[in-house]
């Protein structure tokens, strides 16, 4: 191969909805098989699959605001169609619904901080590109 050929082969164009889907799951976005998180928030520093680097991402508080603003769109509708139907007690609805944010919260962040760290890696962002 000539000099030329292997620079093309390195910016390859990478899959963006596989990048962001294996990222929501948590896997590697180069392999998917690897577990990208070391925690709950933790981003592994390279995949212990593939080993591919994993550190160089940027999430930062993309994945809090986007789950915020998920979950506010979800719970706020579903709140005033509770309350408007079924009237039940201010403790009642603030209890279920308290329990219900959190747990989607919860559930929300590590996805979507997964899949934003795909998407930065399928797009070659922050020193994804450089040196695979």
């Amino acid at each position: 191969m000539t000099d030329s050929a292997t620079h093309t082969d390195h910016l390859a164009e990478r899959d963006v909805k596989r990048a962001i889907w294996t990222g929501w799951r948590r896997k590697c976005p180069n392999c998917g098989t690897g577990m990208m998180m070391a925690g709950y928030l933790k981003v592994n520093d390279a995949c212990p699959v593939c080993g591919t680097e994993l550190h160089h991402h940027r999430a930062d508080d993309g994945p809090a605001y986007l789950t915020i603003l998920i979950v506010g769109h979800i719970v706020a509708p579903l709140l005033l169609i509770v309350f408007e139907t079924w009237r039940p007690e201010p403790l009642v609805l603030f209890a279920i619904f308290a329990v219900g944010t959190v747990a989607l919260s919860l559930y929300l962040l590590p996805r979507i901080k997964g899949a934003m760290v795909g998407l930065q890696w399928a797009k070659r962002m922050y020193g994804f590109g450089g040196s695979d």
